[in-house]
Parts: C-alpha cells; structure tokens; sequence
C-alpha cells in the first residue's frame, strides 16, 4: 500500500488529521489526499516544516532514551500518531525488554496501524482514547494491565497539547495526570508556540479552524507552565532541534535562522506526590 487505499471506519475523508499530516511531513505513506494538500499549503509559507517536524520527532526519541536512563521502566504516550520507527517501545527496550509501553490516541488510523505494528508485541499495547479524558485512559484495563501507577511512569505529550484548546484546560489535564502518577515519574512535552513566523501561524489557524486538529498557540512561559507539578530538567523548555541535542551531534535546521513553525519541548520530573487541590 503506497498510500492509504481504502478509509477505515469513522474517519472524514474531508477532513485533515493531525496525525496523517505529521506522517505526510515525515515523509509516510499513511495519509490522504486532504493532509496531502493541508501540509503542501504549510509548506509554501513554512518550507521548513519537514525539518521541523523531523526535529520534533528527534526530540521525543532523546527525551524516552533520557528517562530511560533514568530508570523508568513504563510509558504511557498520549497522542501517538501514526507509528514511525524508532517508536517509544523500540527506544525503551533497547534500555530494558522488560519495559513496558501503552500507546494511546482517539484516531481511528492510528489505532489500526498501531494494531498491525504492535501484533505479537510484548509488554506494548495501544487504546483508543481521547488525552482529555485522564480518569478513562488511567482506568482502562488495557492499561492498568501493563502500567503500575505506583511506581514512575514516564508521559509522553509530544505535539498534543497544542490541539487542547483553553477551554479544555491544558493545565489541568496534566495535573490530573500528576495526581494518578507516582513520584520520580516524568513528563515530555513539546507545543507549537506563539513565537512561530505570523504567516505560518495564519496557515495553520484558517486551515484547523473548527476541525478537531484545531491549534492553539501558546507564548514560552504559557506553555512552561503547562509542566505544572512537574519541576523542568536542564536545559528547560527549549526549540526541539536544540534540546540536548549535542547528545546526537545532530545539525541545526536548514537554511539557519528560526524555524518558522516553533516548536519547544522539554522533560519534567515529579519529585513529589500532587494532591487533590494540585499541591505537593
């Protein structure tokens, strides 16, 4: 299959996916012709957009392979899109087979490629479920099957919560999540920021607008706020191509200059237990 053949079950062919566009940007087959020309738009006001998007994903594979350093032994990545090697698990048990992976997203695509690539994988499961809804993704016995939540756990929320509009309190979605989690778990996150080029941001808001990969633009400090309980690790909050880097020897963007879609990540540490009014 060279390209998605046939629509599954559920899913608006009319209608950009998040998750298919970044599998476009990427350089993946398993999209359609509306991401097709959703992400050729972007790219005419943002051609460094594939860069970009290759940074980001650079970025959750170095945050994984730090908390596994670390010592975490089981993930939860919220938001997974459609699966691109090395995927959390490959990372994760590369540090320790015995690791254990829940992958987790309310895209129907995603969920049957995760389904295919995930058949007869150990210690790795995916759910359909939606990153608003804490409490079920937590409580999900496909989930509670694989994850201890009282020992750390490490979250992934890499290009997630920008599609979490303010209404749907970002901040308190992470902090319901903190609560669930036991000390010593991390958080990665990365956000597409307010401090994008003005002509890659008005792409990007009038063609998500009133669809469900709708973005919000956060400032810095908005969206460092977002770790809330969860204390940033060196070097903060930071544009994906630049955190730790060096570790890889991995070359800037190219053409130089800031990349015209920002977007910063960063990896957080809970050092204690979050109560039910968010405090430790």
């Amino acid at each position: 299959m060279t390209k998605l053949e046939r629509v599954p079950p559920g899913v608006d062919p009319t209608v950009p996916s998040s998750a298919r566009v970044y599998d476009y940007l990427l350089g993946g087959k398993d999209n359609l012709a509306v991401d097709r020309t959703f992400a050729e738009r972007l790219l005419t006001v943002a051609p460094d957009a594939r860069a970009t998007a290759r940074a980001n994903r650079d970025f959750l594979v170095r945050a994984v392979r730090v908390m596994a350093e670390q010592g975490i032994r089981q993930f939860i990545d919220l938001g997974t899109g459609i699966p691109t090697s090395p995927s959390v698990h490959e990372i994760a048990h590369a540090a320790d087979p015995s690791a254990t992976v829940v992958y987790v997203d309310y895209d129907p695509v995603v969920r049957l490629h995760a389904e295919v690539l995930l058949a007869g994988g150990k210690n790795v499961t995916s759910v359909q479920a939606d990153v608003r809804r804490p409490g079920d993704i937590a409580e999900d016995p496909e989930v509670t099957r694989l994850i201890d939540f009282s020992e750390p756990v490490g979250l992934v929320m890499v290009a997630v919560l920008h599609f979490v509009t303010d209404e749907e309190d970002p901040e308190g979605l992470v902090e319901e999540f903190a609560r669930r989690v036991a000390p010593g778990s991390h958080l990665a996150l990365s956000h597409v920021m307010a401090e994008s080029s003005p002509a890659a941001r008005a792409q990007l808001s009038s063609g998500t607008a009133n669809t469900p990969m709708q973005v919000t633009f956060r400032p810095h400090e908005r969206v460092r706020a977002l770790f809330g309980p969860f204390g940033l690790l060196s070097p903060g909050l930071v544009p994906v191509q630049d955190w730790r880097a060096d570790d890889d020897g991995l070359p800037p963007l190219p053409g130089g200059g800031p990349a015209r879609i920002r977007v910063d990540g960063g990896l957080g540490r809970l050092a204690g237990p979050v109560s039910s009014g968010g405090t430790r």
